[in-house]
């Protein structure tokens, strides 16, 4: 598996919608959407580039609204892509838009952990992408579902670790202004 570096790495936030989000358990996802919304202010503050997928927007509404947030101040703008395949990479939009950063390391972030994020990070880790999932940034209806995703993701080839792992492993050293920037976002 490859170090996390700015220049090669993408976070992709999975399915972190309103409908699904009300049925999360509250804790469970005020984690999550906290991690997630640290780990994209430090994409912006590093210059990683942001895809996000929503799965049925039509039904399950669009990104919650804290989400929406911090990814409207991404710039350059992530790019959302609708889907209804509970792999992203069955989506041929969202292949295409991840072929065109050409970048080797993808940071899979969102829910559910046993369904789409799941799925998606399974191929990405057989397309020989580096996959990296905070688990402290994933979330699921039942906690059960969760700590089984969290096996099957690392049977699969992903690096199971923890936000401030991955923001820490995109700075790479102490004494840098990215070091300095990230610190402060995550007391």
């Amino acid at each position: 598996m490859l170090a996390l570096k700015p220049e090669s790495t993408v976070l992709l936030v999975v399915d972190v919608q309103e409908k699904l989000a009300a049925v999360m358990p509250p804790a469970d996802l005020e984690r999550a959407v906290k991690n997630i919304s640290l780990l994209v202010e430090g994409a912006r503050l590093l210059g990683v580039p942001v895809l996000v997928t929503e799965q049925y927007p039509k039904g399950l509404g669009p990104t919650v609204q804290p989400l929406r947030d911090k990814l409207a101040a991404l710039d350059p703008k992530p790019t959302v892509l609708e889907k209804v395949e509970f792999d992203a990479c069955g989506n041929e939009p969202f292949r295409a838009a991840l072929r065109a950063l050409r970048r080797p390391s993808v940071v899979v972030t969102g829910m559910e952990s046993h369904i789409c994020l799941y799925q998606s990070a399974r191929s990405l880790c057989e397309d020989g992408l580096s996959v990296h999932v905070p688990a402290d940034a994933i979330v699921s209806r039942d906690p059960e579902n969760r700590r089984v995703a969290l096996g099957l993701l690392e049977r699969a080839g992903a690096i199971v670790s923890s936000t401030e792992t991955v923001l820490f492993d995109l700075v790479g050293r102490a004494g840098t202004d990215a070091f300095k920037q990230i610190s402060r976002l995550v007391r």
